[in-house]
């Protein structure tokens, strides 16, 4: 081969791959800038946007973030995961280290979701930082536990959360982690109860609340627990409600959120997703599921195309 051969395989050679790492920059731009983020920077637009209104923007909720092979559950990996498909609201679960460390974590045992054993609030931070999380079918990943104030800190200006408080957490740290990371406008508090509602709204009368709203007399408690309705997200069970119950909440300004979670996303997995708009139709606003990624993508043709919600999605 002469000198000229030899120069003209080597510049073909760098052509080629200088084009390789062209379309594999390209490739990772595509990937990053695919996430659908909501920015709620103040209680004022807070309230805002989940007053509900009937150009209102139909959504799903994150149980436990989102899990999906390869994402554990109450893991940051797993909520960037979401949003790279749609916007979403995202639900976690807080628990308390024996060395009072808020985390995320679902059981009060670390074994289903962690290579670890024992309790959660029998182990020092330091102990389940240590550890690795499983995703939904058992294998190992490199991702560990986050801390509450780490996941508030990462949701400004993308999520919005709704944080469930386990039993044995008080509520006034998580009070305290929200207020320190100033994330009141984006990470309303799950409650289970009139008397818990009244507990969280008495120590932040800001905060947006979800409150249980499964039926009139539930509706009636809350009407008489002082706390404003435009605080209110009324989670109203795990099964469907009456269309004219939902009109009701609806009227009064109130968004809905119904749990497919459980029976309804596995009615969904035989039915087909389809399933899913239906919900919508009938009245819900918010679904509450395992299953984010697909029932996003079922309800994604009710989206109306001009609304006043729009302009908190980025």
């Amino acid at each position: 081969m002469n000198k000229l051969s030899i120069k003209i395989s080597v510049l073909f050679l760098f052509l080629a791959l200088w084009s390789c790492n062209s379309n594999n920059t390209e490739n990772t731009t595509e990937v990053a800038s695919a996430s659908n983020f909501i920015q709620i920077e103040s209680i004022e637009e807070a309230k805002e946007f989940y007053t509900w209104t009937a150009d209102r923007i139909p959504m799903v909720s994150a149980h436990r973030g989102g899990p999906y092979p390869g994402f554990p559950e109450n893991s940051i990996e797993a909520f960037e995961n979401v949003l790279n498909y749609t916007p979403a609201i995202i639900e976690f679960d807080v628990a308390l280290t024996k060395d009072s460390v808020l985390v995320l974590m679902h059981d009060n045992t670390l074994d289903r979701t962690t290579n670890g054993s024992g309790k959660v609030i029998d182990m020092t931070f330091e102990e389940i930082r240590s550890l690795r999380l499983k995703d939904k079918d058992g294998n190992l990943t490199d991702f560990i536990v986050p801390t509450l104030e780490e996941v508030l800190d990462w949701g400004k200006g993308k999520v919005l959360y709704t944080v469930d408080i386990k039993r044995e957490v008080p509520f006034e740290m998580v009070i305290d982690a929200i207020k320190k990371t100033q994330a009141e406008p984006y990470a309303a508090v799950i409650t289970y109860s009139v008397e818990a509602a009244k507990k969280v709204h008495a120590l932040d009368p800001e905060l947006m609340l979800s409150v249980t709203i499964r039926n009139e007399e539930e509706l009636q408690r809350f009407e008489d627990s002082g706390i404003p309705i435009d605080q209110w997200i009324a989670f109203t069970g795990t099964s469907e409600r009456p269309d004219d119950f939902n009109q009701l909440l609806h009227e009064k300004g109130v968004f809905t959120i119904l749990g497919v979670l459980g029976n309804l996303d596995r009615s969904a997995i035989t039915r087909g997703d389809q399933i899913y708009a239906e919900f919508v139709q009938k009245g819900a606003d918010i679904l509450a599921t395992d299953r984010p990624i697909e029932a996003a993508k079922a309800i994604e043709g009710l989206v109306p195309e001009n609304s006043s919600k729009k302009k908190y999605f980025r």
